[in-house]
């Protein structure tokens, strides 16, 4: 309790630390802030042992709140963790609405997502695979979509940064698949002169080019740009350009031009691939149907003959992906599933008001005496979005002393060895796990350290500076200098 409340001293803002703490930052930090032209006051930096009660070892400006970026998913992942619990898991769910006989349904097949942050196209044809097995191949009707559990405000994939196209920038969605993203795969086939193009998942009416010509080249250069793709179409995907063969073989996932159709497409593409028949269209469910729904669960109000749950990975696991890999999309789910699943807003649902709520009331309940963020859709790719590293800290803190400690710490990268960390700080490789976060004017880090005494340190570094990605060795130099602890 002492240690709580020491630490929860240090995120009031405008509270001066208990004892005193040196406010000069290490030189190696300060060398690369001025070889990057940042001054000391656009940067934020706490610390502190963990599980310790011993003033901080490092701490300027850490009651500031400052645009963390990605960082702020150690919110939105820890606070998932506590509050759904690492076993949860998202269902989604197919109901035959309609009278089934020699494999035929006759009446619609409703697919309701639930949220599932990870419906990858394997998963989604073994859902199909499964429908087929248990004795549906044909369907005379349609396959109906309710995608109504999440309900964002209605922002295109541009909103932020104007490059739609890019897979960071998808955007939420109850049925969620394969992150409404295409993903191709370049192999070269050296004897036909060519590289084929696999395209994944299926998308009906949507033509990809199935091979594009190969140049001998032993250097592979940049392929992307060498292929002069158009990707902007939603009916097809065409190359005009060539592929090294030096490049081997290459995968880039593509986000789809038109995202509002592609659950429909990849549902019918990868139905049809089965093996399955369809008389109808894939739709999305309209409001009507979706008010009979909410309120029966059928289109037709027959008692459903047949009804397939499948759920999707546990949490524990999603959240490694988050943080491992900064999945912005899987961060802003677990946001809307907080104000959807835990109970923790007032009115439940998955909107992000009620993530907002939801989030919200977690941190009174769990960390009361420490400053709130600023929360806006939870994954960081926000320009409002703040916490302050005095509020990290004591996230931290209180996650290292709890049961879920080890579900936070492992879901986070290893410096030197996973994700964006896997080139920085190699001088401390192993040593650290730790969150970063970049956005245009902002880089940070926050996690956990291990010095070289044996003592265990919580490490928050914020930058919020136009030359703020310049300045990212400065917060590679903090991590090294919280390893280094032997005087």
């Amino acid at each position: 309790m002492a240690l709580m409340a020491g630490l929860a001293n240090l995120a009031l803002a405008g509270s001066p630390p208990a004892r005193a703490v040196p406010v000069r930052l290490p030189a190696p930090v300060q060398a690369a802030l001025t070889q990057a032209g940042v001054p000391v006051s656009a940067v934020s930096v706490l610390v502190l042992e963990s599980g310790g009660e011993r003033a901080p070892r490092l701490s300027h400006r850490a009651d500031q709140a400052m645009n963390p970026a990605s960082v702020m998913k150690l919110v939105t992942t820890y606070a998932a963790l506590d509050a759904l619990g690492p076993d949860f898991r998202w269902q989604t769910r197919i109901t035959m609405d309609g009278r089934i006989d020699n494999g035929l349904l006759d009446g619609n097949m409703i697919i309701k997502g639930g949220g599932d942050p990870k419906l990858v196209v394997e998963r989604l044809q073994a859902l199909l695979m499964q429908v087929q097995s248990s004795g549906v191949r044909a369907i005379r009707g349609d396959i109906v979509l309710d995608r109504s559990g999440f309900a964002e405000p209605a922002l295109g994939a541009a909103e932020f940064d104007g490059e739609p196209l890019r897979p960071y920038n998808t955007l939420p969605d109850a049925l969620l698949i394969n992150f409404k993203t295409l993903v191709m795969t370049f192999t070269p086939d050296l004897a036909q002169g060519r590289a084929l193009v696999r395209a994944e998942p299926p998308l009906a009416g949507v033509r990809v080019d199935a091979s594009v010509p190969l140049v001998q080249a032993a250097r592979c250069g940049d392929w992307r740009g060498e292929l002069r793709a158009s990707v902007d179409s939603p009916s097809q995907v065409a190359f005009a350009g060539s592929y090294a063969s030096g490049c081997g073989e290459r995968v880039w996932p593509s986000a789809y031009a038109e995202p509002a159709s592609f659950a429909a497409r990849a549902v019918e593409g990868s139905w049809r691939q089965l093996g399955g028949l369809l008389t109808g269209q894939v739709r999305n469910a309209s409001a009507p149907e979706l008010a009979l729904l909410a309120r029966r669960g059928t289109l037709s109000g027959q008692t459903a003959p047949l009804r397939l749950d499948s759920p999707s990975l546990p949490l524990l696991d999603i959240v490694g992906d988050v943080n491992q890999f900064s999945n912005n999309v899987m961060a802003r789910h677990l946001f809307l599933s907080l104000g959807l699943y835990s109970k923790l807003a007032a009115t439940p649902a998955g909107t992000l008001e009620a993530g907002r709520e939801a989030a919200q009331a977690w941190w009174r309940k769990t960390l009361p005496q420490a400053a709130p963020p600023v929360l806006d859709n939870g994954s960081g790719l926000s320009r409002s979005e703040r916490i302050s590293a005095a509020s990290l800290a004591a996230l931290l803190q209180h996650a290292a002393q709890s049961p879920l400690a080890s579900a936070l710490a492992d879901s986070l990268p290893v410096v030197g060895a996973q994700g964006r960390l896997q080139e920085r700080a190699k001088a401390v490789a192993g040593r650290a796990r730790i969150k970063t976060g970049t956005l245009r004017d902002v880089s940070a880090v926050a996690g956990y350290a291990e010095g070289d005494s044996g003592r265990r340190y919580i490490v928050i570094g914020l930058i919020n500076h136009p030359n703020a990605s310049a300045a990212r060795p400065a917060l590679d130099r903090l991590i090294e200098w919280t390893v280094q602890d032997r005087p």
